[in-house]
């Protein structure tokens, strides 16, 4: 019989696409339904390795990705929310999240698939509700998910008959470490461990591969997932990469492990296999359940081998600043209100450090339109945004103590500043979207715009500093310079709007560019302002 190769693609390939557009579509339904707090569920949640490993479970069951769990671990590491050991106890618990979609698949539903694509379909589009259209997308995205595997599965069948394929299959049964190879690059190229994890599960089922070649490009296909790990911390910091390094060093360790004792495993999925009457996609969901599991408590003991180990390998000065509260003690609040006021001030300073970085990171992307500068802008603003929450439950719990009529005054002077730093915080984000629009489309600031933001930016900096810098030592003298500055910034900023018209009416620049131009301008003025209120604050004006 011949092959129709034409129609085996199409059928595969596209079957492919519609199972990845599945698992995407249902683990961003099943996020917007738990909320999209993931990064906060990660930030309480990892207090020690083991709380790690259970939060890595339930974000990865959230939105169906190790990966995708696995860079948000990357981004909070890179920012300094996560210590390393919390992350390598994410990471575990991410490559046992990441069987659950193997589990689903092996509920053998691929004939209802359509209907519920249906069902889906019905609840996005004729219903309004936010709740049910979440509800909607996961149904619809699970019914793709399904249909796409049996594309796949239909497309494959035809390889049975094929002489080549046959071959290959035994030479992955007589030599696994080949098995591990394939299952590695087809992971990397799909960028998706659990499309390749359902494809295996539709080959084991059609019978064109035996559970001792099956069992090897399972280990592969966990090998393969770390490569977006890997992507997402090239370039990132130091603790970055050694989060990803932690996630290819664990599964090629439990790869090695696994290989060496495959006979005694294969025996083992098989005995599940009798004992349960399993299918053949359950008993590959089984297999890889158990491998990252036992993998996990193997490996667990040792985070802190794991550390020192990717240490080793990554050395460099760790350049990561904690951004979480280190100052908020509750104890105080009780004991020494007094105490606990000059706590909270030292975060707040903390916090308004932050803020000059968030400043000078901006202003570098604007002038080299570096990623590694947005993303740690975003990352700082993000932090500030922390501190700003936590500062004020602190201070709001504070105020229900017995404080003197000064320290009243102190703690009035701290609530407004935090909120103050927090709005720099928000201004400088929107001068990264304005550079990233400026970036996307492809919009020219002439050279002499771009000299005055420099000088504007500089000063903005300089003026926000000193404010911080008069609210840390109380100095009313550097109040009155930061008062100064900001009438500087003003004055600079109704001029640089003058001379933007003159290159506007010359025909030197873009409405779009003086949209960007003029709207960041505006920005560095209002922080300005948020400078000043800090200052006037220390110098006692209402």
């Amino acid at each position: 019989m011949e092959l129709n190769w034409q129609e085996m693609l199409f059928q595969f390939f596209g079957g492919l696409g519609i199972f990845l557009f599945g698992i995407k579509y249902m683990g961003d339904g099943l996020q917007k339904s738990a909320g999209e707090r993931l990064k906060e569920i990660l930030d309480k949640f990892t207090t020690n390795p083991f709380m790690g490993v259970l939060a890595g479970v339930f974000v990865t069951v959230l939105i169906q990705s190790s990966s995708g769990t696995t860079v948000i671990v990357v981004g909070l590491v890179s920012a300094g929310f996560m210590t390393l050991r919390q992350a390598i106890g994410v990471i575990m618990g991410a490559n046992i999240g990441t069987t659950v979609t193997a589990f689903i698949i092996g509920v053998d539903i691929g004939e209802y698939a359509l209907p519920i694509i249906a069902v889906g379909t019905i609840l996005l589009f004729f219903f309004k509700n936010k709740k049910v259209h979440n509800v909607g997308q996961m149904i619809f995205g699970f019914g793709a998910l399904f249909y796409g595997l049996e594309l796949m599965g239909g497309g494959m069948k035809p390889l049975r008959s094929l002489e080549a394929f046959h071959d290959l299959t035994v030479s992955m049964s007589d030599n696994p470490i080949l098995g591990v190879v394939v299952g590695t690059l087809f992971t990397v190229i799909v960028q998706s461990s659990s499309a390749t994890i359902g494809i295996l599960q539709e080959l084991y089922s059609s019978n064109l591969v035996d559970l001792q070649a099956g069992l090897p490009i399972l280990f592969g296909d966990n090998i393969g997932t770390t490569i977006t790990a890997v992507l997402a911390a090239l370039g990132a910091s130091v603790a970055a990469r050694r989060a990803a390094a932690v996630h290819v060093l664990f599964n090629l360790i439990g790869t090695t492990i696994f290989l060496i004792i495959l006979p005694l495993f294969s025996k083992f999925v098989i005995f599940l296999q009798t004992t349960f009457n399993l299918n053949e996609p359950m008993t590959i969901a089984f297999a890889h359940g158990t491998f990252n599991i036992t993998n996990t408590i193997i490996q667990f003991p040792f985070i802190a081998v794991l550390a020192l180990i990717v240490t080793k390998l990554i050395p460099g000065q760790d350049s990561i600043v904690d951004y979480n509260s280190k100052h908020l003690d509750p104890v105080f609040i009780e004991q020494s209100p007094s105490i606990a006021l000059g706590q909270a001030k030292e975060e707040v300073l903390r916090m308004g450090t932050f803020a000059v970085k968030g400043l000078q990171e901006t202003n570098e992307f604007l002038k080299t339109k570096s990623s590694k500068n947005s993303e740690a802008a975003y990352q700082i603003e993000g932090a500030i945004n922390n501190l700003d929450k936590k500062i004020t439950n602190y201070l709001v719990d504070l105020s229900s103590a017995s404080l003197s009529e000064s320290e009243s005054e102190r703690h009035s002077i701290l609530m407004d500043t935090v909120r103050d730093i927090e709005r720099v915080g928000d201004h400088f984000e929107n001068i990264v979207e304005l550079v990233e629009y400026q970036q996307a489309n492809k919009v020219k600031i002439t050279d002499d715009a771009m000299s005055d933001l420099e000088v504007m930016f500089n000063l903005t900096i300089e003026t926000v500093e000193k404010a911080i810098k008069s609210l840390d030592l109380n100095d009313t003298e550097i109040a009155r310079e930061v008062a100064e500055k900001e009438d500087q910034i003003d004055k600079m900023e109704r001029k640089l709007r003058k001379q933007h018209i003159l290159r506007l009416n010359e025909g030197k620049c873009s409405g779009q560019a003086g949209i960007v131009y003029v709207d960041i301008i505006s920005n560095l003025e209002r922080i300005g302002d948020h400078a000043v209120n800090i200052a006037e604050a220390v110098l006692g004006v209402e």
